[in-house]
């Protein structure tokens, strides 16, 4: 039997089609068929100078709006939160733009195009941001993203006894990168992870076991076409009160298997 986590949730943000935040999603992830998936708004993130509001691609502004509002709901300043943030694509824009500038006679990139090109631009600009000098991981694994996320997060969380914050953020990508990897969309949530209190989670390696569907169909469509919203069922079992089991789509042989206790 895998080695056992068990940490707590004490902050919860949500960035979605028709989920505008964890207030407003909470309600709708227990009675799915009143969502209505309209398009992703991502706000700019008032925490960032206007500058730097200017140059952030969506990922980053989609990253720091939830990672700032998972801080607040938890009660915890960002600058006593170390991080994790996990993405599947990264700032596919910005890859997108630095592939037609390598494509053309000159090949000149801007240095601003390659700043942002690193995997770890979204956790790079929290930190700079909230002037937080904590431990940053930023990690992608594919489909996996929110499952290596969340496993590294309370191996981080158990480990340190300390609160960790937890980012999942993917965005689509333009053409002609968008046909080989469609994603509809933009998907951010955000997690604060405690060692004691909070909602319950004990987590463990499942193998090859199969992940758990969302039981309304347009959900589920979600869940499988943004590697972000494979944390949807997670989510509606923390929206609910009663204990949950579920499994969250790992590598191979990986899956994470995740019970959620009742809220006491």
């Amino acid at each position: 039997m895998s080695a056992l986590l068990t940490v707590g949730v004490q902050g919860i943000a949500l960035l979605g089609p028709g989920l505008t935040d964890w207030e407003q999603a909470a309600p709708l992830l227990r009675q799915p068929a009143r969502w209505q998936p309209q398009p992703t708004i991502v706000p700019a993130p008032e925490l960032l100078p206007a500058t730097e509001r200017r140059r952030a691609g969506t990922v980053v502004k989609a990253s720091v709006v939830v990672a700032e509002a998972a801080a607040a709901a938890a009660g915890i300043a960002p600058t006593a939160l170390a991080t994790v943030f996990t993405s599947s694509t990264g700032d596919p824009a910005n890859c997108h733009a630095m592939c037609q500038a390598l494509a053309t006679p000159e090949r000149v990139i801007s240095p601003t195009r390659f700043t942002n090109s690193v995997h770890n631009v979204a956790a790079g600009t929290w930190h700079i941001a909230t002037h937080a000098m904590t431990a940053s991981t930023s990690l992608g694994a594919f489909d996996a993203s929110f499952a290596a996320g969340l496993l590294e997060a309370a191996a981080q969380c158990v480990c340190a006894s300390a609160p960790i914050l937890l980012v999942a953020c993917d965005v689509p990508y333009p053409e002609p990168l968008h046909a080989v990897r469609p994603l509809p969309d933009s998907f951010a949530v955000a997690l604060v992870l405690v060692p004691e209190g909070g909602r319950r989670l004990t987590l463990r390696l499942a193998g090859a076991a199969g992940a758990t569907h969302c039981a309304h169909p347009p959900l589920e469509a979600l869940r499988t076409a943004i590697p972000a919203a494979r944390a949807l069922p997670l989510l509606q079992a923390l929206a609910a009160a009663p204990a949950a089991a579920l499994v969250i789509e790992g590598l191979p042989q990986q899956a994470l298997a995740v019970d959620v206790h009742a809220q006491g």
